[in-house]
């Protein structure tokens, strides 16, 4: 398995880790003992970063994760989200990232995911309501006792990773990163490499999007029905887009998924995360990092899919709101 640090002080990890959202119903229903089998082949192939939420399935996740790594905790680094609040059907009502909540949730984290410290330990978002030096020198408090190794933050922009990063350094940025989600190129990564912190790509796949055959209709219970690039028209124009970079993975002998893997990996201080549930679909990602590119074929890329190539936002307008990230 090829390795990568995170950022300039964070841990040594696997070049791709596993994004465990999907176990937990984000997509429709998770078969639960091919979910464990997934995470266990992921580290039986040495995939060690394995990626959560406390508020994925209301702490179903974090169960499920804790069940699956028993007996094997020293081989991987949990890197958990905290500070999303759901309430019992799962809506989000908000974001709480002051002090006191960072203990109360971490404290939470760490006996449903039967561990004594969280790897890399970061707020979802971004609190408008608590500056986020307060929030990073809460968890800062928490890495002195041992619970935390390291900080990192998620869909902040860079003036917000700049003001964290003075309090404590950051190890990574976990943000959406691929092929029709380019948005950080102009600003957000660039800090990112100047301030040596890394990034951990969710949504390389676009959700599913970039496939060999993309699904075009979704349950009520699965999130994708809300997202607008799988909206109408748009996702008419998406589907486009893919079918091209469909012919372009076939002239290498890959997967579209592994194009589009190996298209975000192609940047040396970034970890793409790939969520899925199935085995099959874990054994094509690590494929991906076999993947090679010319600048030729690069550049064919880019012309495809440029920089706001995609129709749609990645969220739902309320969403969007949400995110630093995109101020």
């Amino acid at each position: 398995m090829q390795k990568r640090q995170l950022g300039n002080t964070g841990p040594v990890v696997s070049a791709i880790g596993l994004g465990c959202m999907g176990m937990s119903n984000a997509y429709g229903p998770a078969d639960r003992d091919e979910s464990i089998a997934t995470i266990h082949a992921a580290m039986d192939a040495e995939v060690t970063l394995l990626d959560t939420g406390d508020f994925y399935g209301q702490g179903h996740n974090e169960l499920l994760i804790r069940e699956a790594i028993k007996g094997r905790r020293d081989e991987v680094q949990l890197s958990v989200k905290f500070g999303g609040m759901r309430d019992r059907a799962g809506a989000f009502i908000g974001f709480d990232t002051r002090p006191a909540a960072v203990a109360n949730f971490l404290a939470y984290s760490l006996e449903r995911l039967g561990t004594d410290y969280v790897d890399v330990y970061r707020p979802a978002r971004l609190d408008p309501s608590v500056p986020i030096e307060e929030t990073v020198g809460a968890i800062a408090e928490q890495v002195e006792k041992g619970w935390v190794r390291h900080i990192g933050l998620s869909e902040v922009g860079a003036e917000t990773l700049r003001r964290a990063h003075a309090v404590h350094p950051i190890v990574d940025l976990q943000i959406e990163y691929g092929l029709l989600s380019r948005g950080i190129e102009a600003e957000i990564l660039p800090t990112a490499q100047e301030l040596g912190v890394g990034i951990t790509a969710y949504g390389v796949l676009s959700r599913g999007l970039i496939s060999a055959t993309p699904a075009r209709e979704f349950p009520a219970d699965d999130y994708r029905s809300h997202t607008p690039r799988f909206q109408g028209d748009n996702l008419a124009h998406n589907l486009g887009l893919v079918e091209t970079l469909n012919g372009i993975a076939a002239s290498k002998g890959v997967t579209v998924a592994q194009l589009a893997i190996a298209w975000a990996g192609r940047v040396e201080n970034v970890v793409p995360l790939v969520g899925t549930t199935k085995r099959a679909r874990l054994s094509e990602a690590i494929g991906a990092l076999d993947v090679e590119f010319t600048e030729q074929e690069l550049r064919e890329i880019d012309a495809v899919v440029p920089v706001g190539a995609a129709a749609g936002t990645r969220y739902a307008a309320e969403q969007m709101a949400m995110l630093d990230s995109e101020r």
